[in-house]
């Protein structure tokens, strides 16, 4: 039987000696997909046929959707926006984030699911990286779909207004 390798719960350092995080992805035809919507890895090891593990620096921001199904279609629609932390800052723990992040955005069901995306294909139809996306901004959007609100549009004008507030620091 082949030797599976072995993930402790620590996060893997890399050459810099910074604690990355790490997030488990997998598919398998049909039954679950678990993914990266944007986000740039510094790495991503493939654990075997059906999973892999991202890992990213501290302050990264990272989208991953989770996709189940079942013989009778989709049972389940998750979409998560994070921001992956350094030592000592507070994190939520969330399964397959190791050893877990700060959660911009939290989605819940298709139709919420779909609507992030579609405001995700927005921000990236005016040629900005949503990983440069304000924090505030998805903190916002997981609110009012929490309170069934509309959901509100960032534009270069609010994406400029963050980028300066940035520069001050």
């Amino acid at each position: 039987m082949p030797r599976q390798p072995h993930l402790s719960a620590a996060p893997r350092k890399s050459a810099g000696d910074t604690p990355l995080t790490r997030v488990s992805l997998a598919y398998v035809e049909h039954r679950v997909n678990l993914y990266l919507r944007f986000g740039e890895p510094l790495r991503e090891l493939r654990l075997d046929r059906w999973r892999r593990c991202a890992s990213f620096a501290p302050g990264a921001v990272f989208c991953r959707v989770r996709r189940e199904s079942n013989d009778y279609g989709t049972t389940r629609w998750q979409l998560m926006v994070l921001q992956a932390c350094a030592p000592g800052e507070s994190m939520q723990r969330i399964a397959g984030v190791r050893p877990g992040a700060q959660l911009l955005l939290r989605a819940e069901g298709e139709t919420a699911v779909q609507a992030v995306l579609r405001r995700i294909d927005a921000i990236e139809a005016l040629a900005i990286d949503p990983t440069q996306a304000a924090p505030a901004y998805w903190r916002t959007l997981g609110n009012r779909l929490a309170a069934s609100q509309p959901l509100p549009a960032y534009g270069a004008e609010r994406h400029a207004a963050w980028l300066r507030g940035e520069g001050l620091r």
